[in-house]
């Protein structure tokens, strides 16, 4: 799924790929079996390619990683978490247009 610079975030990954990130992190929550979610695919895909070294970028499955969509209260896809310092400092929910998705995150990334 994704881009070269999209990363996949698993349950177990989580922590270590995110939480604990120096970098800011958008988390984009989809699943396989939703239309919005693959419209979404080649803008997180640009926004990862854009914002190498500058912002941390990757999807979690929300049927193969249960546990980080039931730690964030996820319930509907897509559904996109930006996160700093281990916190959620702003969420999406639903489809955006690239240049609204960068509007809400430009703050977070230095």
């Amino acid at each position: 799924m994704g881009g070269a610079n999209t990363l996949d975030f698993t349950d177990e990954n989580f922590e270590s790929e995110v939480n604990q990130s120096d970098l800011p992190v958008l988390v984009d929550f989809g699943a396989t079996w939703c239309p919005p979610c693959k419209m979404l695919e080649p803008i997180i895909a640009e926004i990862a390619d854009e914002s190498v070294g500058k912002l941390k970028v990757g999807k979690v499955d929300t049927d193969a990683s249960p546990g980080v969509r039931d730690s964030f209260g996820i319930n509907s896809v897509p559904t996109m978490v930006l996160i700093k310092g281990g916190q959620e400092v702003d969420r999406i929910v639903g489809f955006l247009p690239k240049k609204d998705i960068l509007s809400r995150i430009e703050d977070h990334v230095s």
